[in-house]
Order: structure tokens, then C-alpha cells, then sequence
């Protein structure tokens, strides 16, 4: 049978969308290298999120996000209002309120949806 191992997203910018995520997580941070190289994901092709199940990994990708996605997260919380707050101050923007949930954009535009309890 099979499992979910990672979640990959295609990004401008793979160093500052790891970080948003990591942020916005809980339990989540950049991936240290094995400690072969220095550690600096600012221009890497690539870079790793861990800290839960899945893993998020950010990879450089030359052409920009043009449309809807087709897989989103569901991301859930305590306090949606606070959450929400917390998200946008981190580069999130609101894209639709929507009955119990927010759909929201990271800062690259990849929509997610944020839940309460």
C-alpha cells in the first residue's frame, strides 16, 4: 500500500516559500544540509521542510503559477480570525471567505484553505 511522503511545490523562489511554510506550521522548519556544505538556501534549487508527515519540499521551477491549483492543503487551527491575522502578517493573502473556512494564497499564489476547529 502505498503513502504520502512529501508534498512538492513548483516556486520562484524555493528559499522564501520554505520559509512562509515553516512559519505558518506548527512543528515545521528548514532542513539543515548534512553538514558536507554551508548552510545557506537562498539561491538553492531546492529546499526542505521538515518536521511532520509529510515533508515540504520547494523546488525552483523557471515559469510563474498561472491558474487555479489543482491539489490544495487544508490547513487547520483554533482561532480562525487570529489565524488568518497571523497568516497575512507572515505574506498570506485572503482570496475568499467561504462559510467555516478561509481560502487563503501563499506568497507565491498557491491557494490553501484555512479551517477552525
Amino acid at each position: 500500500m502505498a503513502r504520502l511522503k512529501d508534498i512538492v511545490f513548483d516556486c520562484r523562489h524555493p528559499a522564501s516559500l520554505a520559509r512562509f511554510w515553516a512559519a505558518a506550521l506548527d512543528g515545521y522548519r528548514i532542513a539543515p544540509y548534512d553538514g558536507t556544505e554551508p548552510f545557506d538556501p537562498e539561491d538553492d534549487p531546492t529546499v526542505l521542510v521538515e518536521g511532520g508527515s509529510p515533508q515540504l519540499w520547494f523546488q525552483l521551477v523557471p515559469e510563474g503559477k498561472i491558474v487555479k491549483n489543482r491539489v490544495h492543503l487544508d490547513v487547520r487551527c483554533d482561532d480562525l480570525d487570529a489565524e488568518s491575522r497571523r497568516l497575512t502578517a507572515l505574506g498570506a493573502r485572503v482570496v475568499e471567505y467561504v462559510e467555516d473556512w478561509i481560502v487563503m494564497a501563499d506568497p507565491e499564489g498557491n491557494e490553501f484553505c484555512l479551517q477552525g476547529p
